[in-house]
């Protein structure tokens, strides 16, 4: 197989953030031809416009439409336009890329993302609320255009890399590994003190805030859950986790054999991101190869449910199905916020998580009305963000 060598056109839906860095990085580092139709972020102006002059995009947005006159003046004379505000995200979305890179962090992702399936692009989706909102319906999406959704989350990736087609039916378990993050080994009562910066402090990716703290709940894991089972039409009961704190192995897949493929390799994004690039190719890059020699040992657990509760929150989520998952996600939204703002300790993440759910499901507002997928995404995302703005409230810290 040689390398590949057809450009492809190219849109970044968050560009500044980790993911969107990696990406950029990935395509410079391997030469790969390619053609950046636009450029999009949150509010890294600065940022934004060193990518759009160095790439030279056709359209680079803000999404934070007091930023759009910084952005014109930084990008004056390039040749690049400049535009701001969510629908011109979505607009940038839907520009006819063959290659969409969905990275933008948040319920936020959900619009754009869904744009981009809609082009029948390939759309590489690091956005795991597109998926928990609305997997369902993106996947059909994707699919009746003529697209495909493809996972960059190292763990997805892993799965749909071993996941043999003619065995489908073959499939006993689908295991996420997680890292376990910064605080695997500390008590309960050390996590009520955590502070924001150690939960951000990832102990092999780097990552976001948001993301990180994520990482740190172990909802990130309960995401992806989630994720792993509307992407691979998998029943809640044939997913596992397994902590794993060396980040090596990325997932494995258990058949009804006996035998368990996994996907290996070193903790680098670049790896799933030019896996989605090249699908169902490999593109040849400069990657740190594994060296198993050098770890020594590869360990593994089982996740501790009384300390990380938000794995059960996302299982029982996930069971309950319609709006369960979507609420889910935008209370623990709101909750993170609060955390790294200060407002809330640690453990209560979980708590407004979880009594935001069962207010909802109390009265009976996790129900899936009929009718557009983003309205009734974003109506249930409403009303849990305003919920669990209520809870949080209640646990808010005294100055």
């Amino acid at each position: 197989m040689g390398p590949l060598t057809m450009s492809r056109k190219v849109v970044v839906l968050g560009s500044t953030g980790s993911i969107g860095v990696s990406t950029l990085d990935l395509f410079e580092q391997s030469k790969v031809p390619v053609e950046i139709l636009a450029l999009a972020a949150g509010r890294n102006v600065e940022r934004l416009a060193q990518q759009a002059l160095h790439w030279r995009p056709k359209l680079a947005v803000i999404e934070d439409e007091s930023l759009l006159g910084e952005l014109r003046e930084r990008l004056a004379g390039s040749g690049v336009k400049a535009a701001a505000g969510p629908q011109a995200v979505i607009d940038a979305a839907a520009m006819g890329a063959d290659w969409v890179m969905s990275a933008i962090v948040g319920a936020a992702g959900l619009a754009p993302t869904l744009a981009a399936a809609r082009t029948g692009a390939v759309v590489a989706l690091a956005n795991k609320e597109s998926l928990v909102c609305a997997g369902p319906e993106l996947l059909r999406i994707a699919r009746e255009a003529g697209g495909t959704v493809i996972p960059v989350d190292s763990e997805h990736s892993a799965i749909f890399q071993v996941l043999q087609p003619a065995c489908l039916d073959r499939v006993a378990r689908l295991i996420l590994t997680a890292s376990g993050g910064p605080f695997r080994t500390w008590t309960r009562e050390q996590m009520a003190a955590a502070t924001p910066e150690q939960a951000i402090a990832h102990p092999n990716w780097s990552m976001g805030a948001k993301i990180s703290v994520d990482s740190a709940s172990m909802m990130n894991k309960g995401l992806e859950m989630i994720e792993a089972s509307y992407l691979f039409d998998t029943p809640e009961e044939r997913i596992g986790v397994v902590i794993h704190p060396q980040s090596v192995i990325h997932s494995l897949v258990e058949y009804t054999d006996g035998s368990t493929l996994a996907q290996l390799g070193p903790p680098d994004m670049r790896s799933p991101i030019s896996y989605a690039y090249s699908w169902p190719e490999r593109l040849a890059w400069p990657a740190k190869p594994l060296d198993l020699g050098a770890y020594g040992q590869l360990t593994f657990e089982d996740p501790d449910l009384a300390r990380f509760p938000l794995l059960g929150v996302a299982r029982e989520a996930l069971r309950l199905a319609g709006g369960a998952p979507t609420a889910m996600n935008a209370a623990n939204e709101v909750a993170v916020a609060a955390f790294l703002d200060r407002q809330i300790g640690f453990l209560d993440i979980a708590a407004s998580v979880e009594g935001t759910l069962e207010r909802m499901n109390g009265v009976g507002d996790l129900g899936v009305t009929a009718g557009d997928v983003l309205d009734t995404a974003m109506m249930i995302d409403g009303s849990a963000r305003r919920i669990a703005a209520e809870v949080v409230a209640q646990k808010r810290r005294p100055n």
